[in-house]
């Protein structure tokens, strides 16, 4: 599979109160050119989302989204997610998700964690939450020394702010929300989410 940095400029971050609502969703993203989709562990229903949009929506990349024990990977996994995201990690989950055979972004926030995952061989991480561990600037100076990491800063982006993410080097996608307003997806409002889903994946960088 093409790297989850590279699927769209844009990941939604999803998080799903009715499954039900799963593949409406996915479809009105996938529909706008976003077909990497980040399915949150937060809610009751996302494990079974996960495994409605891997079994209904062909065109939709699927991956798990706050991933933060060895079981939540298996349990991901198994509903068919193509991709695992975590906030942080240890030395269990990273192991956990090494071992699953999914394609994983752990999270950073420091330069520490950023060389730990470099040592295991991990060159694709998501820096998190972005805007409130030091925005592009934290991200502009990791790149100097660190060149070989490449993230999918995620936590407080938004559509204004996205763009000057999008035009660092070591930057392959952003996470975000706000393709997903909440009365939107309350009402079922799919056009809208479409609409504002076609307007993030236009969002490209410079040679992209």
């Amino acid at each position: 599979m093409t790297s989850v940095l590279d699927l769209a400029p844009v990941v939604p971050v999803v998080v799903l109160d009715d499954a039900a609502d799963a593949v409406p969703l996915a479809r009105a993203l996938v529909a706008g050119g976003l077909p990497a989709i980040e399915v949150t562990l937060r809610t009751p229903a996302a494990l079974d989302a996960i495994r409605a949009i891997a079994e209904e929506v062909p065109g939709a990349v699927v991956g798990a989204g706050t991933v933060i024990t060895p079981g939540a990977v298996a349990d991901a996994a198994a509903a068919g997610a193509r991709f695992l995201v975590s906030p942080g990690w240890t030395d269990a989950l990273l192991d956990a998700m090494a071992s699953s055979g999914v394609p994983f972004l752990p999270g950073v926030s420091t330069a520490s964690e950023v060389v730990g995952l470099l040592e295991r061989g991990v060159h694709e991480m998501k820096f998190f939450p972005a805007e409130a561990s030091g925005g592009t600037p934290y991200l502009t100076s990791l790149a100097g020394p660190l060149p070989q990491a490449r993230f999918c800063p995620t936590g407080g982006i938004t559509r204004a702010s996205a763009g000057s993410y999008l035009t660092l080097p070591n930057v392959g996608c952003v996470g975000g929300t706000w393709m997903l307003p909440p009365d939107a997806v309350a009402t079922r409002d799919w056009h809208r989410v479409e609409t504002l889903a076609r307007e993030a994946s236009a969002l490209r960088t410079p040679g992209a």
